[in-house]
Order: C-alpha cells, then sequence, then structure tokens
C-alpha cells in the first residue's frame, strides 16, 4: 500500500497496477471523484494522479468505503463525503462505477436522437465546464420534466386571452377602466390582499409584454430548469416576481404592477451574469452576438415600460404600471440566481455565501412587509383609489 497525498482522506489507495485502467474510456467512478473533489487540487494534480484516482475510484465502486489511515482494515463511509451534494446522483455514479464514459467531447458524438441532441445543447447553453457538461449530459434523466417554466408560460397565456376576449382590447390593455378590476392585478389601494404580490405576474400590459416574457421564459427558462431542477429555478423566478412588487410598493408608491418581468429578469440577469464571469468556458455559439443581443432587447422592454409609466393615463384608468420591477428581479439574479447557477449539483446549504444572499432577502422582506403596514399613513402617500 502507498500513500496518496492528494486527498487526506484517502490515505491508502492499492496499487494501481492490481486494477486495470480500460483504454479509450475512464471510469464514471473516476469521473466522480473529480467532480466530488476538483476544487481541492493544487495546479497540476490531476494528470499526476490519475492513476492512483481510478484506483480509488474502483475500490469505492466496490466496497463503498474509504480505506483508513495506516492501512488499517478500518474504514469510514463515503457517503458523508456525498451527502452535501444535493441529489443522489454522486451514490448511484459511484455504485455503478465500472461504467465508462467516451473520452471524446460531446460535440463529436454522433447518432443521437432529437432530445439527446437537445440536451447537449442545453448542457454547452448553460455550464461553463466540461466536466459539468459531460457529467450533465451522461446523467440526464426526462423525468421530473421542466414543468414550472412551461407551466407559468402557459398560465400567462390563458389569463391574456381570456382579459383580450372580455375587454376586446389585445394592447395597452391598462388603459381600460375594467383592466384593474381583476383580482390579479397589484394595486397600492389593496396591498392587504397579499396574494396579489405573487398573481400580478399572471396580467400583462398587451401582446407586445406577454410576447417578450414568453419568449424568454422558454428560451433560457425551460433549459435553466433542465439543469438546476424545479426548486432552485421556480425559486428564484418567484423571488424575482414578490422583490419586483415589494420594490413598487416602497419606491412608487401610487402605481399598479402586472407582468412577470420580476421574474423574467431574474433568470435572465443570472445567466448573463454567470456567462460573463465564465467567458472563457462557455461553449455556446456567437455568445457575444447574442450577450448583445439580449441586453438591447432586455434594455428596450425596460424603456418601453418607462415610457408607459409617465405617459398621460386616461381620466379613468389612473397611473400607468411600474417599471421598478424589472430593475429589482435584475438585483435578485445577479445576486442570489448567480449564486444558484455557480453552484451545479453542489448543495447550497454549505455555502456561506448563500446564507449571506438568503438573509439579506430576508431582511429586505421584513423591511417592506412593515413598511407596507406602516409607512403609507406615515407618510400621508395620496394613492389613487381602488378600483
Amino acid at each position: 500500500m502507498r500513500a496518496w497525498p492528494c486527498f487526506p482522506a484517502l490515505s491508502t489507495v492499492p496499487p494501481p497496477s492490481l486494477l486495470p485502467f480500460p483504454g479509450g474510456s475512464f471510469s464514471l467512478g473516476y469521473f466522480c471523484l473529480c467532480r466530488l473533489h476538483h476544487r481541492r487540487w493544487a495546479p497540476g494534480t490531476p494528470s499526476q494522479c490519475r492513476k492512483g484516482i481510478f484506483s480509488a475510484a474502483l475500490q469505492l465502486a466496490s466496497q463503498d468505503r474509504v480505506p483508513a489511515a495506516g492501512g488499517g482494515g478500518g474504514g469510514h463511509r463515503l457517503s458523508p463525503q456525498i451527502s452535501s451534494k444535493r441529489s443522489s446522483s454522486f451514490k448511484r455514479a459511484i455504485a455503478n462505477g465500472q461504467r465508462a464514459l467516451p473520452r471524446d467531447g460531446l460535440l463529436d458524438e454522433t447518432g443521437l436522437g432529437f432530445y439527446k441532441r437537445f440536451v447537449r445543447y442545453v448542457a454547452y447553453e448553460i455550464l461553463p465546464c466540461e466536466m459539468d457538461r459531460r457529467w450533465y449530459f451522461y446523467q440526464h434523466r426526462t423525468c421530473p420534466p421542466p414543468v414550472f417554466m412551461a407551466a407559468v408560460t402557459l398560465t400567462q397565456i390563458i389569463v391574456f386571452l381570456c382579459y383580450g376576449a372580455r375587454l376586446n382590447k389585445w394592447v395597452l390593455q391598462t388603459y381600460h377602466p375594467e383592466y384593474m378590476k381583476s383580482p390579479l392585478v397589484y394595486h397600492p389601494g389593496h396591498r392587504a390582499r397579499a396574494w396579489r404580490f405573487l398573481t400580478y405576474m399572471f396580467m400583462h400590459v398587451g401582446l407586445e409584454q406577454l410576447g417578450f416574457n414568453a419568449l424568454l421564459q422558454l428560451m433560457i427558462g425551460v433549459p435553466l430548469e433542465m439543469v438546476h431542477g424545479i426548486l432552485r429555478i421556480s425559486f428564484l423566478y418567484l423571488a424575482g416576481v414578490l422583490a419586483g412588487s415589494l420594490t413598487v410598493s416602497i419606491t412608487d408608491m401610487r402605481a399598479p404592477l402586472v407582468g412577470g418581468s420580476g421574474g423574467v429578469y431574474a433568470l435572465c440577469s443570472a445567466h448573463l451574469a454567470n456567462v460573463v464571469m465564465n467567458w472563457a468556458g462557455m461553449r455556446c455559439p456567437y455568445k457575444l452576438l447574442r450577450m448583445v443581443l439580449a441586453l438591447v432587447c432586455m434594455s428596450s422592454e425596460v424603456g418601453r415600460a418607462v415610457w408607459l409609466r409617465f405617459s398621460p393615463p386616461l381620466p379613468a384608468s389612473g397611473p400607468q404600471p411600474s417599471f421598478m420591477a424589472h430593475l429589482a428581479g435584475a438585483i435578485v439574479g445577479i445576486s442570489m440566481g448567480l449564486t444558484i447557477l455557480r453552484s451545479y449539483e453542489e448543495s447550497l446549504r454549505d455555502q456561506c455565501g448563500w446564507w449571506v444572499v438568503l438573509l439579506s432577502y430576508g431582511t429586505f422582506l421584513l423591511f417592506a412587509v412593515f413598511w407596507n403596514i406602516f409607512a403609507y399613513d406615515l407618510l400621508g402617500a395620496q394613492i389613487p383609489p381602488p378600483p
């Protein structure tokens, strides 16, 4: 038995010569250890310790144990090291450590069906690291499907069609005096109806806003949900929506609010910030051009919202919806969203940065709640009468 200084927990491993090293492929157990410990390697370590890592991976695949120091018969389970991950995929991979993954890049894979090609496209669009892309591609499962973003988009379309047919108006619906009577719209006069701080995301100003939000939710939200899971992406989207309405209630106290732009901008800002911070590792084609186009489209939508907010309203319609939800969603995306997207297959609860962001968001929520309860009366805010 020989010492292996790269990983203190694996102080002794069998000699590489005792275990086969298959040509043309590498074990998934080796792949798992790379994913599990890649942040702890010193520069140059992977190539120097490849055989030792592979030997340990095969040993773990057969025993699911880490040998104890000193070469004794005891040892401790590998599970505590893996339990910090957010899924059991590492356990399953090590248990099936003999399964081989090809060495060639994912772009060289041939004979793939339509769905697997789409999964490969999503991997290169979202993930900045080749190891993460390979891991996602080979362990991806179709169940559960990315239902959250699809369900939200479908609900928004159905609600828009219902109100469009009812009001016989498809553009600038907020100018219709009956529009603000919807129980879904956030209105400062109905702050006590707490559900409106979230349900406003199902209402839209018109076809132009709905089309923009639905397109981004499907093009960016669905791939993000496929990679990071429904819990993380739904939490990020709803956090952006809630932050948008609360920010409007603080900074634009007279204005109502409609549209899912808070959640959309949280997703888009998180993704774009992740791309910029991992620019060299991203392999998506035409990334600079697409980045510029995305920023132009998002800026144009903000400009449209600003124009609508300060355009002269009809006498019966009152103030137009605020644009502050866009900015609040972007802030949530850059802070909370970026932390989520940079933690693929890693537990958020073990990261100090996640708790700092979560504490900051919770503090903001608490402040906004007290503001909505007391500030309107203390400041004597002249809000429009509720419809």
